[in-house]
């Protein structure tokens, strides 16, 4: 998995969703499934006009 490096106040923010025992990778892993899944509506509802 490549590294990444990020500063202090995006570290506080991921901190700030994290649930009990949930990592890093798995929190990133779901927002980007909510980013993904976002579009993919946005993407779709463009379609229905």
């Amino acid at each position: 998995m490549p590294k990444i490096e990020v500063d202090e106040r995006t570290v506080e923010r991921l901190d700030s969703l994290q649930t009990e025992d949930e990592t890093y990778d798995e929190l990133i892993n779901e927002l980007i499934s909510i980013y993904e899944a976002e579009e993919l509506t946005l993407f779709h509802g463009g379609d229905e006009i």
